[in-house]
């Protein structure tokens, strides 16, 4: 049995989001320590910017005569969508960079689409936990609710599009205890950090016993 975890984070070391894949991967080892992990590092491993369309050019081209760059990229296409499909689970540590998903992220996604039928539901029934943080606190009833635009198009596409079988942990306000603008926050700050990082060991058992 085989667990997919990608991160996209570019903080490394003071990454929000794989802190919490760290929790969930941790709970579930404990419970399938002989498990293979395979991982990718969209953030600090990002994939060529210009492999999408290059796969998407090649679509349209005769494949005598795709050039080396198309060749490459539809290879690297089939090679993601394969990784994704091979999985038995799937852990997603995507955070929320400037109110959308991050161009790691989507050109992950675009490339996976490219790398077979679009319209097949390549998760289905498949458990994937998404970690998603954002710096800020866009929460119902906060001067930026509604400006997430990350976590809704992940959802749609994971869940609705590839049909798994999704589970979402979510971080708010990530930024406080380092903006000082945020001090006032450090109390629910904790709070939310604390929600979390229950909410993502349990979501790591979870996922060993699905």
């Amino acid at each position: 049995m085989t667990l997919l975890r990608i991160d996209a984070s570019i903080l490394g070391p003071n990454s929000a989001s794989s802190e919490l894949a760290d929790l969930v991967l941790a709970a579930w080892s404990a419970e399938r320590p002989q498990e293979q992990v395979v991982t990718r590092h969209l953030g600090s491993d990002p994939l060529p910017a210009e492999a999408w369309a290059s796969a998407i050019g090649a679509g349209y081209t005769p494949e005598d005569q795709r050039t080396d760059a198309q060749k490459s990229a539809v290879a690297l296409a089939q090679e993601l969508r394969s990784e994704l499909q091979a999985a038995d689970h799937v852990v997603l540590a995507f955070p929320l960079y400037n109110w959308g998903v991050s161009h790691h992220v989507k050109n992950w996604i675009d490339l996976v689409q490219a790398g077979g039928d679009p319209s097949e539901r390549l998760l289905e029934g498949k458990p994937v936990v998404l970690l998603t943080t954002r710096g800020g606190n866009y929460s119902p009833g906060t001067p930026k609710e509604g400006w997430d635009h990350s976590t809704p198009f992940l959802r749609r596409v994971i869940a609705d599009v590839w049909g798994a079988n999704l589970t979402v942990v979510e971080r708010e306000f990530t930024l406080v205890g380092v903006n000082p603008a945020l001090d006032q926050f450090l109390e629910l700050g904790a709070q939310l950090k604390n929600a979390a990082h229950e909410a993502a060991s349990a979501a790591g058992k979870n996922l060993a016993t699905a």
